[in-house]
């Protein structure tokens, strides 16, 4: 996990049609930690969110062959349940929930070991990609975190 680049996820670990599962790794130190809090370094709730939002992203990424993006459009019904301190090792999973006019609804949740520490309803827009820069970059950090185009 680099927080600094927003690239949060790690290692897809599994994928089928409707469900993607990925490690993240939060790492023991980064300039995010200075200021949230001094003495008390915790994940922000936002940095929560879009983690489980990227694996969501990753899981429509998969769906389409890499045909189409996934933008964040709306998060519903999250819930941070705990605190996430640096080191921690977390299991990311995204379910699809619909599919449909441009749009997908998923639900992405975020665990320390077995315990749940956060979970949103999210909702994404599928479109094609604008560039075919855009298109190969994203091709090339799947290929790196172990989910193949």
């Amino acid at each position: 996990m680099r927080l600094e680049y927003f690239e949060m996820i790690d290692r897809v670990t599994s994928w089928e049609e409707a469900r993607l599962t990925a490690d993240a790794h939060v790492p023991e130190a980064s300039p995010v930690f200075e200021g949230h809090f001094p003495g008390f370094p915790l994940m922000p709730g936002v940095l929560m969110v879009e983690t489980m939002a990227q694996a969501c992203g990753w899981l429509m990424l998969a769906r389409s062959g890499f045909t189409r993006m996934a933008l964040l459009a709306k998060v519903g019904e999250a819930k941070l349940r705990g605190m996430v301190k640096p080191g921690a090792a977390l299991t990311v999973t995204a379910e699809l929930v619909h599919d449909g006019s441009g749009y997908a609804v998923l639900k992405g949740t975020l665990a320390e070991g077995d315990t749940r520490v956060a979970e949103a309803e999210l909702t994404l827009r599928t479109m094609a990609f604008p560039s075919p820069e855009l298109e190969a970059g994203v091709r090339a950090r799947a290929a790196a975190i172990g989910l193949a185009a």
